[in-house]
């Protein structure tokens, strides 16, 4: 079983990833350190809500108690708003034992639905795609997918188990901030995602200031690996990666911002032969190991790259790392910083 092409270099990834199998654990949802009626109660907005999204509207007629949620970041921002959903997908890339990653299981804890306990949310893997049958049983009012690469025939399937937030315009296009803002709103929680998105904006904007050196670089954030013949690509401004750079002030290389015209994709495959016309003053990539950094610096073709020679490429090898900036979230973003700001600092201090 394999993540789709897509979902793989999404993540950054190429190799494929093995199924987990599915572990169903007590459920529960509602506000954090509050019972499910109490949540609805303490709502700020008023229902019915509808929501837009790329296949239509939903409407939501009363605030939601069951959430479950698919792919990504949509778990993260329900539970950063206080909602314990009662399903969501393991992360079987970048996670850890237990299927979880640790900004995740930090807030899980001090909710009191710690993965394992008898509050936990169950947990489905997405390894084939949407875990129709598993969301199923969680018996939700509500599926959470504002981030997400849902078709037109996984929308319509999982409508029928309940209303579903789909993406807005673009598979694994939408910013953290619009995932927020549509949870939001769906949850009945519009004032509390706008306050969350403030002060997780906020958090990155003090912790970016520490490293002065990053302000106004150009970048690339891509993929690079010599032992692939199709091991170069380029996210595009669309993608997560590099509106996380854009957000810290700095600038997508105009190589980039001139290709991707070209492109709605969220990436480029980029001929490794012209490797050398991707010019900016910082590359970023993830990497599977330590030695596949060695090894692009020594390619005849990679190691042509103008940051890459010049020492300022940033190559990381951490698969929950990589997962906290791909698919960026009010909690995976600031739990990310301490560690990735020191790295692309160094870079930059090389450019």
């Amino acid at each position: 079983m394999e993540f789709s092409r897509r979902q793989s270099l999404k993540l950054g990834l190429f190799a494929s990833v093995a199924a987990l199998g599915v572990a169903l654990a007590g459920c529960s949802t509602g506000a954090v350190g509050k019972s499910a009626s109490t949540s609805a109660q303490d709502s700020s907005d008023t229902f019915p809500v509808t929501v837009k999204h790329i296949y239509g509207e939903t409407v939501i007629k009363a605030a939601p108690v069951r959430v479950a949620t698919v792919s990504w970041v949509n778990d993260d921002v329900a539970i950063a708003l206080g909602v314990i959903p009662v399903g969501m997908p393991k992360n079987e890339w970048g996670g850890n034992t237990q299927g979880s990653t640790a900004w995740k299981d930090a807030a899980l804890d001090t909710a009191g639905a710690a993965i394992g306990s008898d509050k936990a949310p169950a947990q489905y893997s997405e390894a084939d795609g949407i875990n129709f049958t598993e969301i199923a049983k969680t018996t939700p009012d509500i599926i959470l997918a504002a981030y997400s690469g849902l078709t037109q025939e996984d929308y319509d399937k999982l409508s029928k188990i309940a209303p579903v937030v789909a993406f807005p315009e673009t598979a694994y296009g939408t910013a953290w901030q619009d995932s927020t803002t549509m949870i939001g709103a769906a949850l009945g929680k519009s004032a509390a995602a706008k306050e969350l998105i403030a002060a997780t904006e906020k958090t990155i904007a003090e912790q970016a200031a520490k490293y002065p050196s990053i302000k106004g670089k150009t970048f690339i954030y891509g993929n690079l690996e010599p032992a692939k013949s199709d091991g170069v690509n380029v996210y595009l401004s669309g993608d997560n990666r590099p509106k996380f750079l854009s957000s810290i002030g700095m600038t997508l290389a105009p190589v980039v911002v001139e290709a991707e015209k070209a492109t709605k994709e969220f990436y480029l495959p980029w001929f490794a032969e012209k490797a050398n016309e991707l010019d900016s003053q910082v590359f970023v990539s993830w990497v599977p190991d330590n030695q596949t950094k060695d090894a692009i610096a020594k390619d005849p073709l990679l190691g042509q790259i103008p940051a890459v020679k010049s020492g300022a490429f940033v190559a990381d090898s951490d698969e929950m790392l990589t997962l906290a900036i791909s698919a960026s979230s009010p909690l995976s973003l600031p739990w990310a910083l301490d560690a990735f700001l020191p790295q692309l600092a160094e870079a930059a201090d090389k450019a």
